[in-house]
């Protein structure tokens, strides 16, 4: 935290890292099937923030527990269309034993804050908030309306967040045509220069259930119409699968700025020659050269001597841009006869070209902050809320600015064992987003 004494109103940067670590000791972990505590707890902390400094905050529930907040911060210009500014309350869960510390405490050592949601993604709530407030208590209005949002359920698909409010509250996104929100923003070193990704597009979001059918009968006896047997094979094809590598437009210009930053040209038959000079950072980029399908969970039988007449597994698909039907029909080929396949959840890729002036006000604020410092385009392999709100017609980034210290392995934090940010980064980053929502 900043050793700065405080004069006058509080700046965002005083008062980030406290209000990240607040609400990691609100434990909203979201099972997928609202076992969790629910976000209710952090919701109306986050709201009592925003009232606080004057601003009205909204809290609705989708669900008993499953709470979101929206609020607007109006600006000086009708004319200009809304920014919705979001984030999520939810976190994956954490099991205690597997941490080194409990991943509940928010503990602050070594300049890091420790804890679930330090990375995904309580960092950025905290820095919106931060700024929001300082923003209000300054009298300081940005040009356009902002509406800040932090939606539940983000981790199960947001079923009971940002895809209930847009089909329940979309007047809450009156005006809006852009937004910003996770998982872009951040610094990586490639080529030795600190290089901020700025996330122009994601994949699209399959959740699959594969269902085979057979003949039930005693374990004992031969049996050539196993649903277990059937589902196996199909399960095993569909993993093994290789899929074609194929570069989107984003990618293309992500790898093409990382050969500018290395010398190094992209080999589409041996990507792992270029992909190598990212570090850590390779796993996250890698994973969106292809569509991707991993079997994540098998269920079948119930006795040792009974061959069951129905085998289920599910299946996490993630899809290129515009290639959603191409890889369910797929998918349908690889899984073969006597498989059944249906959504469990599906959602929309998303791409948007590396240009306007809102990304022009991103890079720029980024520039401002860390002069002579590179901003690439990439696309994210996961999914963002940023999918529930293109519904209205929304084009939504991944912006949620920190400047990193090379040596972090930061994209392994994401739902990982011992998730952590440093302070810094984040007083970083509510400076990076103060200058962006005070000048787009």
């Amino acid at each position: 935290m900043s050793d700065r004494p405080v004069e006058g109103p509080l700046r965002a940067e005083d008062e980030v890292v406290q209000i990240c670590r607040d609400l990691i000791r609100f434990d909203t972990s979201n099972f997928g099937d609202a076992a969790g505590p629910g976000e209710r707890a952090a919701a109306e902390y986050t709201a009592g923030l925003l009232e606080e400094v004057g601003l009205a905050a909204e809290i609705f529930e989708s669900a008993p527990g499953r709470a979101s907040v929206v609020a607007r911060l109006e600006g000086t210009d009708p004319s200009a269309s809304a920014l919705v500014v979001h984030g999520h309350l939810d976190v994956v869960p954490a099991q205690k034993e597997d941490w080194s510390v409990d991943p509940f405490a928010a503990e602050l050592k070594d300049g890091l804050i420790w804890g679930r949601g330090a990375v995904d993604m309580k960092d950025m709530d905290a820095m919106v908030l931060s700024v929001v407030r300082e923003l209000q208590r300054t009298g300081t209005r940005p040009r356009r309306d902002l509406v800040i949002a932090m939606f539940a359920d983000e981790e199960a698909g947001g079923t009971y967040g940002a895809r209930w409010a847009v089909d329940h509250r979309p007047e809450l996104f009156d005006g809006a045509k852009e937004a910003i929100s996770e998982v872009g923003g951040f610094s990586a070193e490639i080529g030795g220069q600190r290089t901020y990704l700025l996330q122009t597009a994601e994949k699209g979001l399959s959740w699959l259930r594969l269902t085979a059918s057979g003949r039930a009968g005693h374990g004992s006896q031969t049996n050539t119409d196993n649903a277990v047997t059937r589902l196996a094979r199909a399960v095993s094809r569909i993993g093994d699968y290789e899929w074609p590598i194929e570069l989107t437009d984003t990618t293309r210009r992500f790898l093409d700025g990382v050969t500018e930053l290395t010398g190094i040209e992209f080999d589409q038959e041996n990507p792992e020659i270029l992909l190598k000079e990212l570090g850590t950072l390779a796993r996250f980029v890698g994973a969106t050269l292809q569509n991707t399908s991993n079997p994540t969970v098998l269920k079948a039988g119930y006795k040792d001597n009974v061959i069951p007449g129905h085998a289920e597994a599910r299946v996490d698909v993630r899809t290129l841009p515009g290639q959603d039907e191409l890889v369910l029909e797929k998918i349908r080929e690889l899984a073969g006869d006597g498989v059944d396949l249906a959504y469990v959840h599906h959602d929309v890729s998303l791409e948007t070209p590396f240009e306007g002036s809102l990304v022009e006000a991103m890079v720029g604020a980024l520039e401002a902050e860390d002069p002579g410092a590179k901003v690439l385009p990439y696309t994210l392999s996961g999914g963002t809320d940023n999918k529930s709100l293109s519904r209205l017609g929304i084009t939504g980034y991944g912006f949620a600015p920190l400047q990193l210290p090379s040596d972090l392995d930061f994209t392994g934090m994401f739902h990982g064992v011992d998730e952590r940010v440093p302070a810094a980064s984040l007083e970083f980053g509510a400076r990076v987003l103060r200058r962006l929502l005070t000048t787009y």
